[in-house]
């Protein structure tokens, strides 16, 4: 759970701290835990969110989008593929290069496995703007992780 809340809080203390609060937290409510999912994937959900409210006490992650120039983008869009030399490394590595928005929208997608409903819920915007945080996200990922296929040069 400290490596899921390190994804989130990059300083190492505030990762703690918000992993400690989310085991309070899951403790106070264990009568909540109905089976559904697994013990570890509903303790996982509370430790990603409490480390996102902790970004937006911070307002971290916060951009103004405007609602009126998004529109839904389909998810099969871009195409997700790398080159069989990435490293799990090297993408983690573009993903925090991009901006606020778009990282927590791809990591909460491909990393966490959450669904667009999901992702509007926890970040407070609409699920168009999670699809089309997505889709820029990926374009930006893809960018980046094909500059590195090419070296720095490009």
């Amino acid at each position: 759970m400290f490596i899921v809340a390190s994804r989130y809080l990059k300083d190492t203390a505030a990762a703690e701290d918000a992993m400690q609060e989310a085991f309070i937290k899951a403790f106070k409510k264990i009568e909540q835990f109905s089976g559904d999912v697994t013990f570890g994937a509903w303790l996982k959900r509370i430790v990603i969110n409490t480390c996102l409210d902790e970004l937006k006490k911070k307002k971290i992650y916060k951009e103004e989008i405007n609602e009126q120039t998004l529109h839904i983008e389909d998810d099969e869009d871009v195409g997700w593929e790398t080159d069989d030399g990435t490293t799990m490394t090297a993408i983690n590595q573009a993903i925090e290069k991009l901006s606020p928005n778009y990282k927590n929208v791809v990591q909460l997608f491909l990393i966490e496995g959450y669904d667009h409903q999901e992702i509007a819920e926890v970040l407070g915007i609409t699920e168009s703007a999670s699809r089309t945080n997505l889709h820029r996200g990926k374009i930006q990922l893809q960018q980046q992780l094909k500059h590195l296929q090419y070296g720095t040069g490009y």
